[in-house]
């Protein structure tokens, strides 16, 4: 039988072994590619030297995107999303290599497109093997890891709850250490001793051969961490703090590290790093590839708009754009030219008098928003994202919904996770831009490529013709 704790011991050297493996998984899928297009494995040296620079990139991708770190509590979905970013990176990159040596021509797209495919394909099974097996080990009573929770106040009692509900994780609760001189009188809880003081904690650390300590206290107890950390000074075991910041609104909360200090994000933008390139890079090339596709469209639009009402063909409206600066968008003009009050914008409702009837087909259709890729490719709006509002409304709406100005932490978009639900159209109740905001701060805090993917393809699959565009 294996010894508990053996994958702990030889985490370094399964990393290493991951690692070798997801290459040998890109080099295997581009054999496979390889003879299902030319029917021998017979490579010249421009498909080796590819083959050197994929392993290459594979290796110093997938080691920095953070895919070899403990992925002790999430789940393969996440891992999934992780490694198949990834391999989109080197894909790409490799991409952009072939177009600046002058060498793309060389390679056959067929074998290309396979290769990323069945890449792809074998990434993905060989991960979720590799969890399901560290998941099967762990209900077997291998590879886990022994816990001591310091806290058994609220946040001590739910941070241990999700623990338990969450047992593939391999973690193992071994004792509560309660506060000095407590109160509670309590000896164990769910049958998980108590020990009512820290004053012996390295012992219980010794006796229970802890491989971690979990401070769940309060942020007002510096003090009781402090001489926690005293004790356990000369100890090698792990020790975590588990801040009590969760009863607020946070948006993708993390731990960075600003000029060699330690910082809590709280809320912050997804939209860092990699995940704005990736974000960046999806949306000028779709909008590119959208504009160039539909551009007879847009003649055909723009021709109908100047012939059926007097007036310019696009309309242009100042909106909130990323961090809440103001952008210009445009749409086709769907109105007749009128003005209104400053700092008004009245929405559209049903019948209302000033759509022109080109307009209301454009609405309908939504074909009025299409001059808004031309903002993409500006870098002001994004394709998918929280669909941006008129300034006048965000003045209102941000004092009546808590969180409401952080749905711009990302670039508005064409279309959202709040249209695709059904959150289009006018917001006539406070109720209705509530859901709506809480739609668009979901998008924020899980924001994905597959997530944009997958609203993508909902936009498409459910049509641009909706009850509620008017």
């Amino acid at each position: 039988m294996i010894p508990r704790g053996v994958l702990q011991e030889y985490a370094s050297t399964l990393s290493f072994i991951s690692k070798m493996l997801d290459v040998i998984c890109v080099l295997l899928s581009a054999c496979v590619a390889h003879y299902w297009r030319f029917g021998n494995l017979d490579f010249s040296i421009s498909y080796q030297a590819a083959l050197l620079i994929a392993a290459m990139l594979t290796f110093i991708v997938f080691s920095a995107s953070g895919i070899y770190t403990s992925w002790r509590g999430k789940n393969w979905v996440y891992q999934v999303r992780v490694v198949m970013l990834a391999w989109i990176v080197v894909l790409t990159l490799l991409v952009v290599i072939s177009v600046f040596t002058k060498t793309s021509i060389i390679f056959s797209r067929q074998w290309m497109i396979m290769w990323a495919f069945s890449g792809g394909v074998c990434l993905v099974v060989f991960r979720i093997g590799f969890y399901e097996l560290l998941k099967a080990m762990r209900k077997r009573g291998w590879n886990h890891k022994r816990i001591v929770i310091v806290g058994i106040g609220e946040l001590g009692l739910n941070v241990a709850e999700k623990i338990r509900n969450a047992a593939w994780t391999g973690l193992d609760i071994v004792a509560f250490v309660g506060p000095e001189n407590s109160e509670y009188g309590l000896s164990a809880i769910d049958s998980i001793p108590v020990v009512p003081s820290s004053a012996n904690l390295f012992k219980l650390i010794e006796e229970k051969k802890v491989n971690e300590v979990w401070l769940a206290l309060p942020l007002r107890e510096e003090e009781r961490m402090v001489e926690i950390l005293s004790a356990l000074r000369h100890s090698t075991v792990n020790i975590r703090f588990v801040p009590g910041i969760f009863g607020f609104r946070l948006l993708n909360h993390s731990i960075t590290e600003v000029a060699g200090l330690p910082v809590i994000d709280l809320s912050a933008s997804p939209m860092v790093g990699m995940n704005r390139f990736i974000k960046e890079l999806e949306d000028r090339l779709l909008a590119l590839l959208i504009l160039l596709l539909v551009s007879p469209l847009l003649a055909i639009v723009a021709l109908g708009v100047k012939l059926t009402s007097s007036g310019p063909v696009f309309f242009k409206q100042m909106r909130h754009g990323w961090d809440g600066r103001p952008v210009k968008i445009y749409k086709f003009r769907t109105m007749t030219v009128h003005e209104e009050a400053d700092g008004e914008v009245t929405q559209a409702t049903k019948g209302d008098t000033r759509i022109t009837p080109f307009g209301a087909f454009l609405r309908r259709t939504s074909l009025d928003e299409l001059p808004q890729f031309m903002n993409v490719l500006q870098g002001r709006m994004s394709i998918v994202g929280p669909r941006p509002h008129a300034l006048a409304h965000n003045e209102f709406y941000k004092d009546q919904i808590d969180a409401y100005m952080l749905r711009h932490k990302v670039k508005p978009g064409i279309t959202g996770w709040a249209q695709v639900n059904g959150l289009r159209g006018e917001t006539d109740t406070l109720d209705k831009m509530k859901r709506r905001v809480e739609y668009d701060l979901y998008y924020v805090e899980n924001w994905s490529l597959w997530l944009d993917l997958k609203i993508i393809l909902m936009t498409l699959y459910t049509g641009f013709i909706h009850k509620n565009a008017y």
